[in-house]
């Protein structure tokens, strides 16, 4: 009887989280850019967007998730990429969403390319980190790993924590734990804002401009029916940064980072918020 009880509680967690393994026709839709965004291979492994003139490109997750572990391998838009905007990102629907962002900012050849991160509840964000990064992001595939769970949200990159954005309700900051979220990822042009303030515009003459995405993974909590459950036993659901990678967290603030909100009195001359203590 216990070994019976231990199996259907077993085939119970297995149900509650979903893995997928890397497959682009069976996990995604190319949901925007009129052909723009191609998968390349029969297996689903490996898929680009496209941005021109007329149009950028992205895709959607099918399945909705409310936490989770969520990586993809990228290589950026090689060159002058200056105004293109290259991005793997979490979101939740309608006005007031949630969103949890990795965005490459294109640059000028020979200037290397900024990461962005973000995190948005309830349709606020305005808590923005940004990186350079310590190799070339378009010579080849470097791994992007978002981990959201209800303690905290951590960004990677290679395995190495850059960012790690904490649960801090007790102090009257919104996390987000309410909203499920798809899986997104574009290639857009945002001139006006992505290289260096929009001083420098996207030469079109450079087009069509193309990223390449590979061995896209995520494990999660799906979200059906309106509900979901996620198992305690799942590791990304308790995964924390541990004392190495606060080491190496630290060492990519303290040498790679050139923007932290945290940081910026100008914008918040009353004190900084309170996340940021």
């Amino acid at each position: 009887m216990k070994s019976f009880t231990f199996l259907i509680l077993f085939l119970f967690a297995a149900q509650s989280v979903s893995v997928y393994a890397g497959s682009f026709h069976k996990d995604v839709k190319i949901h925007w850019g009129d052909g723009r965004g191609k998968i390349h291979d029969n297996e689903g492994k490996l898929l680009s967007l496209s941005l021109d003139k007329s149009s950028g490109s992205g895709f959607q997750s099918n399945q909705e998730f409310l936490y989770g572990k969520a990586e993809v391998q990228m290589k950026l838009v090689p060159g002058n990429s200056a105004g293109t905007v290259t991005t793997f990102y979490l979101k939740s629907p309608g006005t007031t969403w949630d969103e949890i962002d990795f965005e490459f900012l294109g640059n000028l050849s020979g200037h290397p390319y900024t990461l962005h991160t973000n995190v948005y509840t309830k349709g606020s964000g305005d808590k923005e980190q940004q990186f350079h990064l310590w190799f070339d992001p378009t010579a080849d595939f470097h791994t992007y790993c978002i981990t959201w769970n209800p303690q905290r949200i951590i960004f990677t990159v290679d395995g190495t924590p850059i960012r790690e954005f904490m649960n801090a309700e007790s102090r009257g900051v919104p996390f987000p734990k309410n909203q499920p979220m798809r899986l997104y990822a574009s290639l857009w042009e945002a001139e006006h804002w992505a290289t260096r303030g929009g001083l420098e515009k996207t030469d079109w003459s450079k087009a069509p401009f193309t990223a390449f995405y590979r061995n896209y993974n995520v494990e999660g909590c799906v979200w059906a029916n309106g509900k979901s459950t996620c198992p305690v036993n799942a590791p990304w659901f308790t995964q924390k940064v541990d004392l190495n990678g606060q080491k190496r967290m630290k060492w990519a603030q303290s040498t790679y980072m050139v923007y932290n909100y945290c940081a910026d009195k100008k914008r918040f001359p009353r004190g900084v918020p309170p996340e940021c203590s």
